[in-house]
């Protein structure tokens, strides 16, 4: 009984999940102009995104920010990790925690907000930023170092640091130790923090409506926009590329993570065998 119910829940769970992204990527191949009115299959709509150059500039915006933010967001969000994980005690710890942590909790209206006044002050004061892409990369990286932060830091919690010391006693300096012994172990770590944080910008309307100026408008807000005026089914076509570009990538990612960590285990596994004999 226990067993059944558990299952049928777990399939109300991915039936909840993921009709919903099902049916728009049936409707994406609906000839229809309206959006939820099934006429015939048609790849009308994809013929038309092709010729939108307003949703493929839109597009083109999103997954540069996406892709700059996230490397900037692993970039800081691991030696902050490092830092708070391996150095207990340092003037400003206590600081550095709960800020990069903050933006977790804090409301993005908040934060977009807190943002774009800073921007204006210092734009009046010292004649730049001006807002654009520079600014929303700006905001997504500050949201996506918190989130990457995070990530990273639960991986360094798992890590045997018994292994770093095993390296420093064979001669190795501890920025040796950071990247031969340290970052390998983090790598997949680190790629899950990359998908999460690109998913998160590429996903953000309210951050990118405060901080985006003339000419700079992600995807998020094109769709937005438009959704207020009334769809039409090439918002469907474009998504289920997106779509099927995330799972792609997902997959690949997965596939990546469970190759490395088999690998990770076999050489710590012969580094003990080593040790003992």
């Amino acid at each position: 009984m226990n067993k059944a119910f558990g299952k049928v829940w777990m399939i109300a769970i991915y039936v909840f999940l993921y009709l919903p992204i099902i049916t728009l990527v049936i409707y994406s191949f609906n000839d229809s102009p309206l959006v939820t009115v099934w006429s015939h299959a048609s790849v009308r709509w994809y013929i038309s995104l092709a010729n939108d150059d307003v949703l493929i500039s839109a597009l083109g915006l999103s997954l540069k920010i996406s892709f700059l933010s996230a490397l900037i967001s692993v970039f800081f969000g691991t030696f902050t990790a490092f830092a708070l994980h391996r150095y207990k005690r340092f003037m400003g710890r206590t600081l550095l925690s709960s800020m990069a942590s903050s933006p977790l909790v804090m409301p993005d209206v908040i934060v977009g907000l807190s943002l774009l006044l800073m921007l204006v002050s210092l734009q009046h004061w010292l004649g730049f930023p001006e807002r654009g892409l520079f600014t929303i990369l700006l905001g997504h990286s500050l949201l996506g170092t918190a989130y990457a932060t995070v990530v990273i830091s639960s991986r360094l919690r798992e890590m045997d640091g018994k292994l770093d010391e095993a390296a420093m006693d064979l001669g190795c300096q501890p920025f040796q130790v950071f990247k031969l012994v340290t970052l390998p172990l983090l790598l997949p770590a680190m790629v899950s923090a990359f998908l999460l944080t690109f998913t998160l910008s590429f996903d953000d309307v309210v951050l990118s409506s405060f901080l985006s100026g003339p000419g700079y408008s992600t995807l998020p807000m094109v769709i937005f926009s438009r959704a207020r005026l009334g769809l039409n089914p090439s918002i469907n076509a474009i998504a289920t590329v997106t779509i099927t570009v995330v799972t792609i990538a997902v997959i690949a990612s997965s596939f990546y993570q469970s190759r490395a960590e088999r690998k990770r285990k076999l050489e710590v596994a012969q580094a003990y065998s080593d040790a003992n004999q």
